[in-house]
């Protein structure tokens, strides 16, 4: 297989296991996109469960006091029942007495009945409303997790398809350079690209002219050395030509440097003549 297929076979892969990473990428993450659904419908079940057993202790409250209401009342009734079979005036005050407390115990009882009552009420209000809640959320949840469910079965239909590309690309490929060529694409989505005027367009890092150059022939598999991606060469237009050129005849930094250190000679050697016709002005002044 000539090295002009094997790079188009790759090209080809690449675009396969780009979009089959992506969706296999999508598949694990998606189930994620329900967690905060999962959570509310957690808190709020927790919460209800809380206010549950408040309430079922309340109306333990609740029915407590009917039951001390009503041996109350009926201390009450039995009392005035009794009134008109006393025969001393001890007996009358005995009853007397017995209906007062009772009577007293009756009204706070009531009183205590009432306000007890009220907050069960208010409390199975809220009940209630929270289980409306849960099953909205629940269905809200039910109807997410079936959506993604098709859509999840969807990607493997789809990665389906892409794994019959990937084995009508595969063959003919050398399987140790397929394997670094998955495991590039995994990191970088990108496995092969091209050179272009000596530059890697992965990494946009210069290679080394002779590197390049077996780049250009297209003899074998080459990595960049920086990148690790596969790469191939490619012509440039002619005005990405010239600019190339341009850019060559700007020299190099080492030519700037040995311009700059010629000028800092010639400043060296007049600052030394610059020197030599003080100590002449210094030495003629002393002789006069």
């Amino acid at each position: 297989m000539e090295m002009t297929e094997v790079f188009d076979k790759l090209k080809s892969l690449q675009d396969v296991l780009v979009e089959k990473y992506d969706l296999e990428k999508q598949i694990a993450t998606s189930p994620k996109q329900l967690d905060s659904q999962d959570e509310l419908l957690a808190r709020l079940k927790k919460e209800y469960i809380e206010k549950n057993k408040s309430y079922e202790e309340l109306k333990t409250e609740v029915d407590r006091l009917k039951a001390e209401l009503s041996a109350a009342e009926a201390s009450r009734e039995s009392g005035e029942k009794n009134m008109d079979n006393i025969t001393s005036h001890r007996e009358y005050e005995a009853l007397d007495k017995q209906i007062s407390e009772a009577t007293e115990k009756e009204a706070a009882i009531r009183k205590d009945l009432v306000r007890e009552e009220k907050k069960l009420a208010e409390l199975d209000g809220s009940l209630k409303a929270d289980e409306a809640m849960i099953a909205s959320q629940e269905s809200d949840l039910n109807n997410s997790k079936a959506e993604l469910e098709n859509q999840i079965q969807g990607y493997k239909n789809q990665l389906e398809n892409l794994k019959k590309a990937e084995d009508e690309i595969i063959p003919g490929l050398d399987q140790e350079i397929v394997y670094k060529f998955q495991r590039i694409i995994q990191r970088n989505a990108q496995g092969i690209v091209a050179v272009r005027n000596g530059v890697c367009m992965g990494c946009q890092m210069i290679l080394p002219a002779q590197f390049a150059n077996e780049v250009r022939a297209g003899e074998k598999i080459l990595f960049c050395p920086y990148c690790s991606r596969i790469l191939f060469y490619q012509e440039v237009s002619q005005d990405e030509a010239e600019d190339y050129s341009t850019l060559e005849e700007t020299g190099s930094l080492a030519d700037f440097d040995d311009d700059f250190a010629e000028d800092r000679e010639d400043e060296d050697i007049e600052d030394g003549d610059n020197e030599n016709n003080l100590d002449d002005e210094k030495s003629m002044a002393y002789d006069d």
